[in-house]
């Protein structure tokens, strides 16, 4: 039992900074190493994730409240016994080792590196059966002295463990911006040497001059297992993708037009989905214009706002009174249906007639991440606005983005 132990430096065998810059150069390295077809046809959010759930340091945390100790014999040459014994330098006796047995969580390997700032402080310790175990040599065979000794390494290990927790925290902060960094010069090389374009630009552009009709404020321990996205997909062709801050305009604009409606019930309660889709198109349609010709915004149907490049979408509105859950996910669904080109950006509009617009939000909280073609929860932008990632149907890597925004317009 007592064999084969696999003794260290408690904090004390390589400075931490000197791993994370180890780590990074491994991340940076396994992205590089991943082929040119994978990085252009992979879904960057769902990679990007998946690589910082994989490399992501799990803080170690010890349980003091589950503590216990063992004990065994041992030989210790008698150089190393203290002076006020009488025994001889070169011979062995045999003495009690106390073992103090902390079970701890997290990463085994994180309590060898020293932190920055540190404690001048390190003790040898051995790792065993998930605890960390630390011997005292009872030379005295004093229990108050062994439990003092004890007391102080506790103390001393919790000094260090903090600023170690520090150093690890700082590092996983800045782990998904490493990689999303990294991913995207890697794509951005690949689709230079190409001569390539992901996005083709499209050429929308808010009109500085308009004057606001209105406006409303918006205000702004164990590792998960993540599998690695997949990619089919052979090749890559550029698809065009609307602006993501136009985009976020697009969405802000909706925003206070739909406000505008809750604000003033009387005039708005009563009109059909097709009535309230051309009024948020009087303000969209002044606000943008092409760079080169036409209308930015037009109808399909009686509820669809669209904005279409080359005979496809690049953004697309649904608007629908609210009819329960079933038909809320059949919006997206329509939705989903127009869609061919990855990074394609849409909306949901909602008019909510239900006296309790509460229990519709949460509805639709509950309701969303049940969608088969759901991707992740992005935020939430206010009370009423929801931002989601989804995918195109069949191919997980051509992601969507979708709001979800509900106005409260009751019957009066």
């Amino acid at each position: 039992m007592y064999f084969n132990k696999q003794y260290f430096r408690l904090f004390g065998e390589k400075e931490f900074d000197i791993y994370e810059r180890e780590q990074i150069v491994a991340i940076k390295d396994e992205i590089e190493r991943e082929s040119e077809n994978y990085i252009l046809n992979v879904n960057e959010t769902e990679f990007i994730n998946y690589i910082t759930n994989k490399h992501v340091l799990v803080k170690p945390q010890f349980d003091f409240d589950n503590i216990f100790v063992s004990t065994y014999q041992n030989e210790i040459e008698g150089k190393y016994w203290p002076r006020k014994f009488l025994v001889y330098d070169d011979k062995f006796y045999s003495v009690d080792v106390i073992v103090y047995h902390i079970p701890f969580s997290g990463m085994a390997e994180l309590l060898k590196y020293t932190p920055n700032p540190r404690m001048l402080w390190t003790e040898k310790v051995y790792i065993e059966e998930q605890c960390l175990c630390y011997e005292i040599i009872s030379f005295e065979k004093d229990a108050s002295k062994v439990k003092r000794e004890f007391e102080s390494f506790v103390n001393n290990l919790n000094q260090q463990l903090n600023n170690l927790l520090g150093n690890i925290q700082q590092y996983n902060d800045k782990l998904y911006n490493i990689i999303k960094s990294t991913l995207q010069s890697k794509k951005q090389k690949i689709l230079e040497k190409n001569n390539m374009l992901a996005a083709l630009g499209v050429p929308i552009k808010k009109v500085d001059n308009i004057s606001k009709t209105f406006s409303v404020p918006i205000s702004k321990s164990k590792k998960e297992i993540v599998l690695k996205p997949s990619v089919t997909e052979k090749g890559f062709t550029p698809e065009p993708t609307l602006d993501p801050g136009i985009y976020e305009d697009i969405l802000a604009t909706i925003y206070d037009v739909g406000k505008q409606f809750e604000r003033m019930p009387s005039i708005y309660s009563g009109k059909e989905e097709e009535h309230l889709r051309d009024h948020f198109l009087l303000f969209l349609q002044p606000r943008y214009e092409w760079s080169a010709t036409g209308e930015t915004f037009n109808k399909s149907g009686k509820t669809d706002i669209l904005i279409r490049y080359n005979n496809s979408n690049i953004f697309i509105a649904e608007c629908k009174f609210w009819k329960g859950p079933k038909n809320y996910l059949a919006t997206i669904t329509q939705l989903l249906g127009y869609l061919t080109w990855r990074d394609s950006k849409t909306a949901v509009i909602i008019f909510v007639q239900n006296k309790d617009f509460s229990a519709v939000l949460k509805s639709v909280e509950e309701t969303t991440n049940q969608y088969p073609n759901y991707l992740g929860f992005v935020n939430k932008q206010n009370d009423s606005w929801f931002n989601y990632r989804f995918h195109i149907n069949g191919d997980k890597n051509r992601e969507v983005k979708v709001a979800v925004l509900l106005f409260h317009i009751p019957s009066i």
